[in-house]
């Protein structure tokens, strides 16, 4: 029997024994099948699969019975656990041999047994970065160390960030094990071993990125599944990117001081840290077209030289000093060495590359980034191995944007729920255009109005920080039910509280658009307060936009808007039983001749209105069969 069959007939047997009852998705079927051909001829494959198709079982199926080394990469930390802790014990329990699959994470978010000595052993229990350990969260800390098979930080709750970087390193700070005391019983040595061992190796989409674009860090694999992968392009670019910020330069300064002493190098680079900062200020948000200015390459010239006067320092730190100085001085030389060649690569800017200042005036940094990707792709990853790439939004582009080989296979499965029957799209036409006076009050008005029908239970999309807090200090006083920000609590606490109340209103930015889930009534409408275009001031899209001329708009901009407008719309059907509005309050949806109908296609097949009284009165209806059920 081949791939095909024996995975289709798993899938069957897998599906039967689901909760609900077994019933087979439109889609699942047609993906499942077309991974499996992927995976037996060898190739690549695009599938856009909407939401409720059963991607992570169309795609594990075959991965599981091709005997294959795959991995898995996902962007969201929720995706992993439900592939780690749910999908694949589930689906080892449907056969008759085990599934080895592990999880392989970043080197940071294991704990650093050589660290964590050290730390205990210093009299003032002082961390590098200046601040504090207490003595109780070192027992805890240790406690947790003999006990824990992982050493994974998720395992533990109520760690500060501070006393985590107290007891754990990053890749570009670990000797590695040969040279580290603690190298035999290391707990990211541990798990990379296991990666190895894996079948089946779950890893972050960024971990990818930095194992093709950077450096090796990954076990070798013959197929590559990146799930939400039209977050790839992003991801990948960051990876293959440089970063130099003062607070970078302070924190290999602070690593120093206590293993020279009597250097003066770690104080120059705190002062070279200043200088830095003071020239990068005025420039934030500035896009480096030509590469550095006279001013800052002057700057960033004497800050390569300070940084290296620093590593030259440590390099002295005589073999006969304490171990514990000694491992201390390795790290931060892997350390300075790793922002050498950062420092070095933004100096040598080329054509290929985008330069800028990002973040606030306060904590500015130079960033360089990749133009485009594809060539890094194209040449580290689908030519070594397979590549399965799917998500419920992939752009229309995304063969060339990606650089994947002509002969990629692209599928559309569909989705199984009834948009027709339970979602209705709502444009207000009506309202005035985003741009012009006016438009902010007649939001709030139909924003007021909707959340009313609804009876609460709105998850409310914004494109902007300052859009939502205006229209949640406007609207919390015109409703009676809790309402709740971005920016209150965390992103886990606001959904859950989100959650436990029904009627519960939550008002948020970019980063809740996609991977949030709220099944069932406590999610009836979804707002989304204007179409979610790219600002026009991102120095990264600025230049790729210059890049293909007249046609940025179409190949730039509008694509990502597609996308993000369907993840945003996205949040609303997460099961087959759920209903609601989608309510776009940008009148451009209706109105624009020139990319209305891109940016529908890319939407769920749901019900269309320009009526605020026909959503109105679906919402009153669900909040009726919500109140029934209570």
């Amino acid at each position: 029997m081949n791939l095909v069959n024996q995975s289709l007939e798993l899938l069957a047997k897998v599906t039967s024994n689901l909760p609900d009852g077994g019933e087979r998705r439109v889609g699942q079927d047609e993906m499942t099948a077309t991974v499996a051909e992927r995976l037996a001829k060898g190739g690549h494959v695009v599938v856009q699969a909407g939401t409720g198709t059963g991607k992570s079982l169309a795609y594990l199926v075959p991965a599981v019975l091709s005997q294959q080394k795959v991995v898995v990469a996902t962007a969201t930390k929720a995706l992993q656990d439900q592939l780690a802790d749910k999908d694949l014990p589930f689906l080892a329990a449907q056969l008759d041999t085990p599934i080895k699959f592990a999880v392989l994470k970043g080197r940071s978010n294991y704990l650093c047994l050589q660290r964590l000595s050290e730390t205990e052993s210093s009299t003032e229990l002082t961390l590098e970065l200046g601040d504090r350990v207490s003595k109780k969260t070192l027992k805890r800390l240790r406690v947790f160390a003999d006990q824990s098979e992982t050493g994974d930080r998720s395992e533990l709750t109520d760690v500060s960030d501070a006393d985590w970087q107290a007891v754990s390193v990053g890749r570009q700070e670990c000797p590695g094990s040969k040279r580290c005391p603690a190298g035999e019983s290391c707990f990211a040595e541990k798990a990379w071993r296991r990666a190895a061992a894996a079948d089946v190796l779950i890893v972050n989409l960024y971990l990818y990125a930095i194992d093709v674009a950077a450096e090796s860090i990954l076990p070798e694999h013959e197929t590559v599944i990146i799930d939400e992968a039209h977050q790839l392009e992003d991801i990948v670019a960051q990876a293959a990117g440089c970063y130099l910020s003062p607070a970078r330069l302070s924190g290999v300064a602070a690593a120093t001081k206590s293993l020279i002493s009597d250097s003066d190098a770690p104080k120059a680079v705190e002062e070279a840290a200043t200088m830095l900062k003071n020239r990068l200020e005025p420039l934030s948000g500035t896009r480096l077209a030509d590469g550095l200015p006279d001013d800052l390459d002057i700057t960033v010239d004497l800050v390569s030289n300070r940084v290296g006067d620093l590593l030259s320092a440590l390099r002295g730190v005589p073999d006969s000093a304490p171990t514990e100085v000694l491992n201390r001085a390795i790290r931060a030389r892997q350390a300075i060495g790793a922002l050498l060649e950062d420092i070095n690569r933004l100096r040598q800017h080329v054509n290929d590359e985008v330069m800028w200042v990002e973040g606030l005036p306060q904590n500015a940094g130079l960033r360089c980034a990749p133009l485009a990707i594809d060539k890094i792709l194209g040449e580290n990853l689908w030519s070594e191995r397979n590549g399965i790439l799917t998500s419920a939004t992939m752009p229309t582009n995304a063969l060339t944007q990606l650089g994947l080989p002509e002969d990629t296979v692209a599928s559309d499965v569909g989705s199984p729920f009834d948009y027709e029957a339970n979602a209705l799209l709502y444009c207000a036409a009506d309202l005035p255009d985003p741009r012009h006076a006016g438009h902010r009050e007649a939001q709030l008005v139909e924003i007021k109005s909707l959340i009313r029908a609804a009876g609460g239970r709105t998850l409310a999309l914004f494109t902007s920080w300052a859009a939502m807090q205006e229209a949640a200090e406007a609207i919390a006083s015109r409703i009676p039910w809790p309402l709740l920000k971005q920016g209150d609590d965390s992103k886990s606490q606001l959904l859950r509280k989100f959650l436990a109340d029904e009627e519960t209103c939550l008002f948020a930015t970019m980063s809740y658009w996609q991977g949030i889930d709220a099944v069932g009534s406590s999610c009836n409408l979804v707002i989304i307060n204007r179409l979610p275009f790219p600002r026009p001031d991102d120095p990264l899209l600025q230049a790729r936009r210059e890049r293909v001329g007249a046609a940025a708009f179409r190949l730039i901009d509008l694509p990502r808007a597609a996308i993000m407008l369907a993840q945003g719309a996205g949040r609303l059907i997460r099961s087959a039983s759920d209903c609601g509005v989608v309510a776009v309050l940008d009148p451009r949806l209706a109105t624009s001749r020139s990319y209305r109908w891109e940016l529908l296609s890319a939407l769920p097949p749901m019900r269309r209105t320009k009526d605020r009284e026909e959503a109105e009165r679906w919402l009153h209806t669900l909040r009726e069969r919500a109140e029934e059920q209570q």
